[in-house]
């Protein structure tokens, strides 16, 4: 069976992404797509590298008639999708991949955000997009909100032993480095080449991230009391990728076999031996998440390495992984593709 599907913000980086990945599903058909300033323009005219597909051109989003369409991926900047899924049809079903539905406390929201939540009824349907951690959940969602391509990062280096107790929860370091795409598409003086290239820079020190919020909100449930992590988060001058390291307190082969033991029957993360840690070059342009885990020289402390690409694992490999499973598809269709290297 194919489900149509449309993608709004198809004009962004996660949009393009989307539909690179969606052009090879065999059970997902783009029915639509949109781009508020560049409606009128074909896909090959926005993405030269997607020339050789047959797509539709771009639209408005008011344009789009969704009564034959069976999802909607929402690619569009922060702070717009909750107007616009608010709009949409209430049968439809929606992977979101802004940051407008990850918080469930809408008081979080405004606090992280800045500004009230606009849609807080919708917020009380969304469901957190971590797959691996929230599957039964998401295949009765109608509203699925993905993660922040650090969130999922740091997630995956912490859930499991944070729920199994392995670590001090106090004593939690999470040392972040992000490529460019990650700051999405718009132009911006510190991201011209010359601006950015041969050096790297901390960003959003001080507490102050936006992913905070997700960190705080399912490290903190996972515990059942407050876990806040030191984060800090470095931009780094290549196009894809996300290198996470978390130094922690505990024994780092008894952190190893938790990970083993969590992860070992999923088909996206793979544990590497003890010792061996991970490289954005080996996850570039896939679904995989590589996890690395290492002993420190000082007795009882530990790091544990996370290497994802943000654009495919950090966001639209996630959405559709997410609707996979909410359409009722195998949940790898269309993402086992190879990671591409060099």
């Amino acid at each position: 069976m194919t489900h149509k599907i449309a993608i709004l913000g198809a004009s962004g980086y996660t949009g393009a992404e989307l539909v690179r990945l969606i052009a090879t599903h065999p059970q997902l058909e783009i029915a639509a797509l949109t781009g508020e300033r560049k409606a009128g323009m074909t896909m090959a005219q926005v993405f030269p590298f997607l020339r050789h597909l047959d797509l539709p051109a771009l639209t408005r989003i008011d344009e789009v008639d969704f009564s034959g369409i069976d999802l909607a991926f929402c690619a569009l900047p922060h702070a717009t999708s909750q107007a616009v899924i608010g709009a949409l049809p209430p049968s439809l079903r929606v992977v979101d991949l802004s940051a407008d539905f990850r918080l469930r406390d809408v008081a979080a929201y405004e606090k992280w955000y800045g500004k009230p939540h606009a849609a807080p009824d919708l917020q009380a349907q969304a469901v957190y997009g971590l797959t691996e951690f929230y599957r039964d959940d998401i295949r009765a969602a109608r509203l699925v909100a993905g993660t922040g391509c650090n969130a999922a990062a740091g997630q995956y280096a912490l859930r499991p032993l944070i729920a199994e107790g392995v670590i001090d929860l106090d004593r939690i370091i999470l040392d972040l480095k992000c490529g460019v795409s990650g700051a999405g598409r718009s132009l911006r003086e510190t991201l011209l080449h010359a601006e950015l290239s041969e050096g790297t820079n901390a960003y959003a020190v001080g507490g102050t991230h936006r992913h905070l919020g997700e960190f705080d909100q399912e490290f903190s449930a996972l515990a059942g009391r407050p876990v806040q992590v030191q984060f800090t988060p470095h931009l780094v001058p290549m196009n894809r990728g996300i290198l996470a390291t978390a130094w922690v307190d505990g024994d780092g082969a008894r952190i190893h076999a938790v990970l083993q033991a969590r992860y070992c029957a999923e088909s996206f993360l793979h544990l590497l031996p003890f010792g061996t840690v991970p490289s954005t070059h080996d996850v570039r342009g896939s679904n995989f998440v590589h996890i690395g885990v290492a002993g420190d020289r000082v007795p009882g402390r530990a790091m544990v390495v996370v290497a994802l690409d943000n654009l495919c694992k950090g966001s639209s490999g996630q959405a559709v992984q997410n609707a996979n499973l909410m359409l009722g598809i195998e949940e790898t269709t269309g993402l086992m593709g190879a990671p591409v290297f060099p």
